[in-house]
């Protein structure tokens, strides 16, 4: 692996003795969608999941990871964290937040440790695909490496 490919996400990784893989894709900027990263990287759209930050009424700044073909259910995403409600945090905040821009958002590696929830759809697959923290570049992770890594909650999220 190349020095340029080690993101602020992949050294976490390694720091914790966590096996990945990390596959580059060609980035379409007019579509950051994760059907077109699915299709970038000729996998299930299901298999790459994408990484969403929240703001609650009652917790704050907080993560849900989902497949790429799922809409996040706000009501459940509210539940699970502790809130009444929730939103999804503007763009132009997301950076400042988590050090990442908008489809190079990594659930591992943030500046904060966020409450992180993953949807529970992740136990159907060995390895999935997750953003390495950079756009053009994917971790191959196992599912329960990757709640290893975040810290997160698996729960139903759609």
């Amino acid at each position: 692996m190349s020095a340029i490919s080690k993101t602020n996400a992949a050294r976490l990784l390694d720091s914790q003795g966590i096996a990945y893989g990390l596959v580059s894709y060609r980035v379409d900027e007019s579509d950051l969608s994760a059907r077109a990263v699915a299709a970038a990287l000729g996998q299930d759209i299901d298999r790459v999941f994408k990484t969403l930050v929240l703001r609650g009424d009652r917790t704050g700044v907080f993560v849900c990871v989902l497949p790429g073909s799922a809409a996040l259910d706000l009501k459940k995403a509210a539940g699970v964290s502790g809130n009444k409600s929730a939103a999804m945090v503007p763009v132009r905040e997301i950076l400042g937040l988590t050090g990442y821009i908008r489809g190079g958002c990594s659930p591992v590696g943030m500046k904060r440790r966020y409450p992180t929830y993953i949807d529970e759809s992740i136990v159907l697959y060995d390895q999935i695909f997750v953003s390495a923290g950079i756009r053009g570049l994917q971790f191959m992770i196992a599912p329960e490496d990757l709640v290893r890594a975040s810290g997160a909650h698996v729960c139903s999220l759609t």
